[in-house]
């Protein structure tokens, strides 16, 4: 009875669930909130509200239900003339395609919350600059001289700049935390940030980093994060036309056994006229994160060049 006993308090000790002032509350066995699991941010929601929502925030049951089937279908692949320029750029058939068939739970028609007309703040002149920069550079890597004239994704260095919004596919996350640390993974393209928890300064400002240089800590049961440190050395690795001053404020909040509340404020006076807020479920998924082996066996990037050098020839 004895034993019975003493691994019946273990086991209330260890659990994630707790009940706190009516509230159900996930604690790792060190007592900080737990966030760990393998999470997926796919959603079919746009980072921006579509014009045709220009003053409906919120979409009913049927409204949701009609937009979802509409965007399930309009993102399908598979519907396209075979042997086009549209289906050989689109490449992969439908099934490697991960969008998801939903969007947010309470139905928003914007990820982005604040501006309430759920739009990116106006760019400041700056940004409509390296805006256009980017875009012509996109449309010459047709002639591209070497690897380094394509963008950071291309070149497997980092998929995307953060934050990180629902893309086509690997939309995964893995997160870990350990006493006075939270690790996140990314399944592509397998980058994994370290994030210190309570109290520790920032890097020095000459340090700049793919992701940034990231401190956290807790406010309740919220996980706050602080990204700083970001670097510009590279096509695609700011985010939205930032520079590498911009500051990410992100917020991740349990809110039940399977879904995460996630928001982040980015500010940048040198390119948005405004600070601006998203917010987007992380959903747990059941499962482990595969290898996202970029460049393993890849002979993409030989032949993007390549086809840079034919296409040269053909302009002599």
């Amino acid at each position: 009875m004895r034993a019975v006993a003493l691994a019946t308090l273990l086991v209330l000790a260890l659990a994630p669930l707790a009940a706190q002032n009516g509230k159900t509350q996930w604690r790792t066995p060190w007592g900080d909130p737990d966030l760990q699991g393998t999470w997926s941010n796919q959603t079919l929601t746009p980072l921006e509200r579509p014009a045709r929502f220009k003053d409906k925030p919120v979409l009913t049951e049927a409204e949701a239900a009609a937009y979802e089937k509409q965007l399930v279908e309009a993102g399908n692949v598979d519907n396209r003339t075979p042997g086009t320029v549209q289906d050989v750029n689109l490449a992969y058939n439908q099934v490697w395609w991960d969008r998801g068939n939903k969007i947010v739970a309470d139905r928003r028609t914007s990820l982005i919350v604040d501006p309430p007309d759920g739009k990116i703040p106006p760019l400041t002149p700056a940004a409509q600059k390296r805006r256009e920069e980017e875009r012509r550079a996109s449309d010459n890597e047709k002639f591209a001289a070497s690897w380094l004239d394509f963008d950071v994704y291309s070149r497997c260095i980092i998929r995307s700049a953060l934050p990180r919004l629902s893309t086509g596919y690997n939309n995964n996350y893995e997160i870990v935390q350990a006493p006075g640390m939270v690790a996140i993974l990314q399944e592509q393209v397998h980058e994994t940030r370290l994030i210190p928890i309570g109290g520790s300064t920032h890097l020095p400002s000459t340090v700049r980093q793919w992701l940034g240089d990231s401190r956290g800590h807790w406010e309740g049961s919220t996980l706050v994060v602080e990204t700083t440190n970001f670097t510009d050395e590279g096509r695609g690795s700011t985010f939205q036309y930032a520079t590498k001053n911009m500051t990410l404020v992100e917020r991740f909040t349990r809110i039940s056994d399977r879904t995460i509340d996630y928001e982040f404020t980015v500010a940048d006076a040198d390119t948005w006229t405004r600070p601006w807020t998203a917010k987007l479920p992380w959903n747990r998924i059941d499962g482990l994160i595969y290898e996202y082996a970029c460049h393993e066996g890849n002979l993409g990037l030989e032949h993007m060049l390549s086809a840079a050098r034919a296409a040269d020839a053909a302009r002599k």
